[in-house]
């Protein structure tokens, strides 16, 4: 193997170990199996694994809701993640197996995807099993770089409507109606703004002082959510007027959305080899995504039932105009502020490696924080140059997210068991899995790219339905123009 094939081989291990170390929470030096550390404990793990899968997805399941209908929405996203759910099971199942073949203590998802293509019939598989890894860890350097550019969009849509609000801001509690505002800052600027903190909060690259941050984030978001909640079950209008069925066309926006919010297909296997007794794993994987489904299924049902045609792109953005609801926001952009970093620990730690063994050592710093510079700018420029987060969200979740979660875990098992004689409705199960993620993947994409390309009038009313422009205040200073939120935070003309 080449010195470019061994130090990119290389810069994998580092990058898998990364992913494990950020999501239990210790330094390098711990990140061994189970049995050599003294472990999580079933309650630890389970709450890291809702830290996993709860992130800004979750406050666009109202708008996906919209998109899917509501009777086949909360449906679709059961049956979504009761095949996300199966799939983390297969996932554990294969690398399990392997380990067992390999004689191997830990294998993550990169690993177990070369092991079993080392041992398939195909001789050409064989030869290039190596890749298998490859693409596994680019779709997770993607899927986390593109977590990243949506906490962009999120944190900016959220200053933005707070800023240029704040003079409207009173201890009322009432519920929104469309602003008429007019255009004070670029939704680009305020993305410009939070550029340089994020650049500054990724040097960072102590785990254990991460972890401080990650438990702030967790604090925040927990509160918000539960004044999320809070609000969105008061008062809720009749739900008559809403449509079970929405058409195939925003349906296929609402499947990428729901596959972007279950973040944690990729942190099953580290976190059953750091468990106590990996053994209790499956019951505690149940538990922790019965109860994130359930949440999903509640905020998504009950946000889209309360906010109806307004809906947003996030919950958020729907929230009253006072300052306890304001305080919401702030307190769930300082949690995904922080959860940035820790998202942004998993391209980094496996790009980096590779960069800096091709200089000397006294370029390895400034190589070091240019390549986390370059990262975090990436994700910038691509916020800044479609700031759409309802369909970025979309578009992420169709592209990455679908091959990590439905794609590949069925052509996974069929790689591994295939050789030791397994069942016809096994075989039929898995192609049928994996067909179903590719469809999604395929329309989905296109869909959102479709979207994307579109004039923002036409986007708006393919996403959010008709105006009522009854509900809209026509209380603006004289001489300024007319404008309105629309469900991405910007504004429009009318």
């Amino acid at each position: 193997m080449s010195l470019l094939g061994r130090d990119f081989h290389s810069s994998l291990d580092d990058g898998s170990k990364s992913l494990l170390e950020r999501n239990s929470n210790v330094t390098a030096e711990n990140v061994h199996p189970a049995e050599e550390a003294s472990g999580l404990s079933r309650m630890q793990t389970l709450i890291h694994l809702l830290k996993c899968n709860i992130g800004t997805g979750l406050l666009g399941l109202p708008l996906a809701m919209k998109n899917a209908g509501l009777l086949v929405g909360p449906i679709s996203l059961l049956g979504i993640g009761v095949l996300t759910v199966h799939c983390m099971v297969i996932l554990l199942n294969c690398a399990h197996h392997l380990s067992q073949r390999w004689q191997k203590t830990f294998v993550n998802y990169g690993e177990a995807m070369m092991y079993s293509l080392e041992t398939c019939p195909n001789a050409w598989l064989r030869t290039h099993s190596a890749w298998g890894r490859y693409t596994v860890s680019f779709l997770l350097i993607t899927t986390q770089l593109g977590f990243c550019s949506v906490y962009f969009m999120f944190m900016a849509d959220n200053l933005q409507q707070m800023v240029e609000e704040a003079h409207m801001t009173s201890n009322n509690c009432q519920p929104r109606k469309f602003l008429v505002l007019a255009p004070i800052l670029d939704i680009r600027f305020y993305m410009l703004t939070i550029l340089p903190f994020l650049m500054l909060l990724v040097f960072i690259q102590n785990l254990k002082l991460l972890s401080i941050f990650s438990s702030l984030a967790n604090i925040t978001t927990l509160g918000s959510m539960a004044l999320i909640f809070e609000y969105i079950v008061q008062e809720i209008p009749d739900p008559s007027n809403l449509p079970l069925m929405a058409s195939w066309k925003t349906f296929l926006l609402f499947f990428g959305t729901a596959i972007f919010t279950f973040e944690g297909v990729g942190m099953v296997l580290p976190l059953k080899n750091q468990m106590r007794d990996p053994q209790q794993f499956p019951f505690v994987l149940y538990l922790g995504m019965s109860l994130v489904i359930t949440l999903y299924i509640c905020l998504g049902t009950l946000g889209y039932m309360k906010f109806g045609s307004s809906t947003q792109a996030s919950i958020t953005l729907n929230l009253p105009n006072c300052w306890l609801y304001q305080s919401v926001k702030l307190l769930y952009s300082i949690g995904i502020f922080f959860t940035y970093a820790l998202q942004f620990h998993v391209p980094a730690d496996i790009i980096l490696p590779f960069a800096v063994s091709q200089v000397s050592e006294r370029w390895t710093l400034f190589v070091d924080l240019s390549v986390r510079i370059a990262l975090v700018c990436l994700t910038c420029v691509s916020a800044i140059l479609i700031p759409r987060l309802d369909l970025v969200i979309s578009f992420v979740g169709s592209v990455s997210s679908s091959a990590l979660a439905l794609i590949i875990p069925p052509l996974l098992e069929l790689i591994t068991f295939y050789p030791e004689d397994m069942s016809c409705v096994t075989i039929a199960k898995d192609i049928m899995i994996s067909i179903l993620g590719l469809l999604g993947c395929v329309f989905g994409t296109y869909q959102a790219l479709y979207e994307l390309i579109q004039p923002i009038g036409h986007s708006v009313a393919n996403a959010t339905g008709e105006m009522d422009l009854t509900q809209v205040s026509t209380h603006t200073p004289q001489g300024m123009p007319f404008l309105v939120w629309d469900c991405f935070g910007g504004l429009l003309y009318l």
